[in-house]
């Protein structure tokens, strides 16, 4: 335990530090790290390394000019020395511009200006910032993305100094121009530029300056001489450290924290500020005794940690120092960089990449020397049972008088989470496990979850991997952000096992990785088509969660378009594949899919597309080969396009639809009676092609009809157009018209039924009693007498009904009389006819008070009927 802990060194007394080895690097760079622009992802990200423009020149063949890392110093990506032609804001490109260029090769020369500076975004995507404003975007592997414009100021006055900083937003780009000048954009995903406000008297670049973001909106903090600025959206303000020691004329170095939560100034006088980034509190300050401008000043803290600490780096020296008289130095064997992370930093040299961070508070309980705490006697307890030694029991009783056994577990597992060395971690998990042994009920949750998650952190901290991750980083980053990365460097197998491993969701695990592997394979060029498509559906087959569709608009736009109709076969849903096959203008295509679906929508949507995109003929005739689309299309025009309708008719020489377009549009369109009757002489013609002759003759009737109706208006006055036959003749008799409406009756071939109907009901309406006597008796009525009882009922004359209900027939004489209300008359006839059902009818229509007689009548003559 003495040994673990030679490696930690005290700040004050209530802290400890220790730098570890993460990777030994083989990179085999051939310059230093001095000579090249760096930048480095936090959370264990990829290194990016491109030759400082500034210095001299170097040969040709001596190294790419941008190369890209895994932390462990795995080449990602190469891009060569080649010719790109230069890129050029055109005149209408103004502070937004974000148009795409076409992706370069992979070789790539900077001919559009200088390289000012690299960063990572939170998406690890590398920004490459020019001198011309201009900043490049690209992949882990070297693929170009995109680029955009930082505005046409910064453009003109060229760029002295950028930085890539994170915001909750998400990545953004801050650009000192040659005008001393800021511009800022917050989130280079959704690019809002701001112009930062003017700094009063500054002539020369401020000798240092940063990003903070406070209350969710970046800020600009630089120094000018011994003045501090703080540049927000609206205004400029002066502002003081507080409790500064005097003399400083002027800041060389400031860092503020991973959690832009704190601030550190490095002074001319050799002193570092510590306070908050609000510059309203002082934390601490230290007199370093160097007064050189350091390289780098980073923080160093640890989550929910009170120790503050600032780690300063010089040529070959590396200090750390805090709220504590005395700082720790460590001596630096070649040129290093430093990233600062969330709980520590990593230091990268040509050699070695370490960790340097303050020892988490579990495991300097458990192996600080003499420790008496209950993770620590716990370890020590295990050991010994381990060597079957009596002092085992010891320990462990020890611990249990003190009721501190379920807290020496919960430090054990704590502390594992903290090791980098595999054999640490199994060493603490082990005494956990121990420990949990003479526990009753202590959940082993946590226990196992630590054990998932190191296995996990082990796996990809591999060399090969190169993905240094602390348990701390590893929680704040999630689970899901991990196998993002991991598929982003394309270690496809890696993350499919962490998921099964974890047992994720198929959909947010196996399934989207397999997704995102079939997108990447969609991309190699030198296999076939056939291959490609075979090989994936072979992979996923009906996996749930994965969007064959998703992955076949990846091919399209790779330019594979064979290739993406092919994997849309394997798409099950028709929604999916019709409106990329639109996109890919394989209309005809994307029809028949849309009909094999049976969606009309669906097929509505590919028809107007259609229509849009072929000529009237072309259509048409691609419509004949799809009878269903056909129909479809035409219940659309009747709604929407008659004209195109009849179009589609004259072009089928379909008659027969020809002919009742024309009658319909006779009266939808037409308003004259002239362009009326001329449509429906239309109609009848086209009835006859199609050899209908009953709707070609009924047509000509309307057409007569119409006529005869404008006649009668001009002659009689009122209103006759579009009257149904029936009703001109209904009208004709309540107008007096009584021969007209027979003369009519006749010409239109008006059986005398209806005929006498028609008058009856008119009559009645009229209430002209005598005129329908008279039409009673002008001859026999063809409908008998019954309707005139029931229609003068209706109109509550008994006196007339009574007329006609005599002269109604013997086998409808009992209903008459019951309408009329003669039940006694009614009884003596259909006891006459012996007649059952007669007799039950009047029967129900007796009253117990008025009609008693009767009804006892009408049973004994039912009793007879029934006897016989």
């Amino acid at each position: 335990m003495d040994c673990y802990t030679a490696n930690w060194n005290p700040l004050g007394d209530s802290a400890f530090y220790r730098k570890y080895e993460l990777y030994s690097m083989d990179w085999d760079l051939k310059e230093e790290l001095r000579d090249c622009l760096v930048a480095a992802a936090p959370y264990g990200g990829p290194i990016a390394l491109l030759r400082n423009p500034g210095r001299k020149e170097k040969p040709a063949s001596a190294r790419p000019v941008l190369e890209i890392y895994s932390a462990s110093g795995v080449p990602l990506a190469s891009l060569l020395v080649s010719t790109l032609p230069a890129l050029r804001l055109g005149a209408g490109q103004g502070s937004a511009s974000r148009g795409q260029l076409p992706e370069p090769p992979s070789p790539l020369q900077w001919k559009s200006g200088p390289m000012v500076s690299l960063g990572w975004s939170a998406e690890e995507e590398l920004l490459c910032v020019q001198e011309d404003g201009v900043v490049l975007v690209y992949g882990l592997h070297g693929d170009f993305r995109r680029h955009f414009s930082m505005g046409n100021e910064v453009l003109q006055n060229r760029v002295l100094d950028a930085r890539i900083f994170h915001t909750e937003f998400g990545s953004g780009v801050a650009i000192l121009t040659g005008a001393h000048r800021f511009t800022l954009s917050a989130n280079v995903g959704d690019l809002k530029l701001r112009r930062m406000p003017e700094v009063p008297g500054l002539q020369s670049a401020p000798s240092c300056w940063t990003t903070m973001c406070q209350d969710r909106v970046a800020h600009i903090l630089l120094a000018v001489g011994p003045d501090l600025y703080l540049l927000d959206h609206a205004a400029c303000s002066a502002v003081t450290p507080p409790g500064l020691a005097p003399g400083v004329s002027s800041f060389l170095q400031m860092a503020v924290s991973f959690t832009y939560r704190h601030l550190a100034l490095f002074t001319d006088t050799g002193y570092i500020w510590m306070g908050t980034a609000s510059l309203k509190e002082k934390l601490c300050e230290f007199n370093c005794n160097i007064r050189a401008p350091p390289k780098q000043m980073v923080w160093c803290s640890r989550p929910r940690s009170k120790e503050r600490a600032v780690v300063v780096a010089w040529e070959r020296r590396l200090m750390v120092v805090g709220d504590a008289p005395e700082g720790i130095q460590f001596v630096l064997d070649e040129d290093s960089y430093l990233v600062p992370e969330l709980d520590g930093v990593r230091i990268f040299s040509r050699s070695t990449h370490e960790f340097l961070h303050e020892v988490p508070v579990a495991s300097e309980e458990i192996f600080k020397i003499a420790s008496m705490a209950p993770g620590a006697l716990l370890l020590e307890a295990q050991k010994e049972y381990e060597k079957e030694s009596q002092k085992a029991d010891e320990y462990l009783r020890e611990i249990q008088e003190l009721g501190q056994l379920p807290q020496a577990v919960q430090q054990c597992i704590e502390a594992a989470g903290h090791e980098h060395w595999p054999d640490m971690q199994k060493s603490l998990l082990r005494a956990a496990s121990f420990g949990k042994c003479f526990l009753d009920r202590f959940p082993p949750d946590s226990f196992v979850r630590m054990c998932q998650d190191l296995r996990v952190l082990n796996a990809i901290r591999d060399y090969h991997i190169g993905i240094p991750l602390t348990y701390s980083q590893y929680k704040q980053l999630t689970i899901q952000v991990l196998l993002d990365r991991l598929v982003l460097r394309r270690l496809y197998p890696l993350a499919i096992q962490i998921c099964e491993y974890l047992r994720l969701p198929e959909v947010q695990g196996v399934s989207r990785i397999l997704a995102h592997w079939a997108c990447y394979k969609v991309q190699q060029k030198d296999v076939s088509d056939e291959d490609v498509a075979r090989a994936i559906n072979q992979k996923l087959g009906d996996t749930p969660g994965v969007s064959y569709s998703d992955i076949a608009a990846r091919a399209y736009g790779c330019g594979r378009t064979e290739l993406a109709i092919k994997l849309l076969e394997y798409e099950p849903r028709s929604g999916e594949q019709v409106p990329l096959l639109l996109k890919m203008k394989r209309s005809k295509l994307a029809l028949s899919k849309a009909i094999e679906s049976g969606d009309t929508d669906l097929v509505f949507t590919v028809l107007l597309h259609l229509k849009n995109e072929l000529n009237r003929g072309d259509f048409f005739m691609t419509l004949r080969n799809q009878p269903m689309a056909l129909s479809l299309y035409r219940q659309f025009c009747k709604h929407q396009e008659l004209e195109t309708l009849k179009d589609l008719y004259n072009q089928d020489d379909n008659h027969q639809e020809l002919g009742s377009f024309h009658v319909r549009a006779s009266y939808a369109a037409e308003e004259r009676i002239e362009g009326r009757v001329a449509a429906l002489q239309t109609a009848a013609d086209a009835f006859y092609k199609a050899k209908n002759e009953f709707a070609a003759k009924a047509t000509e009737d309307q057409m007569r009809l119409l006529r005869l109706q404008r006649r009668l208006e001009d002659e009689l006055g009122g209103r006759f157009l579009d009257l149904s036959v029936h009703d001109t003749v209904t009208t004709l008799i309540l107008s007096g018209q009584n021969k007209r409406a027979e003369q009519l009756a006749r010409d239109f071939r008006i059986p005398d039924k209806r005929l006498w109907w028609l008058k009856l009901t008119a009559l009645a309406d009229l209430e002209d009693w005598e005129e329908l006597e008279k039409f009673s008796k002008s001859k026999k009525s063809p409908i008998g007498y019954l309707p005139f009882v029931e229609i003068c009922m209706k109109q509550h004359n008994k006196y007339e009904a009574k007329k006609y209900a005599s002269r109604v027939g013997p086998e409808q004489k009992v209903k008459a009389l019951l309408l009329v209300g003669d039940v006694a008359q009614a009884a003596d006839v259909a006891i006459e006819h012996r007649n059952e059902a007669e007799m039950s009818l009047v029967l129900s229509h007796c009253t117990g008070a008025t009609d008693g007689a009767t009804a006892d009548k009408i049973q004994r003559a039912r009793a007879q009927v029934q006897k016989k």
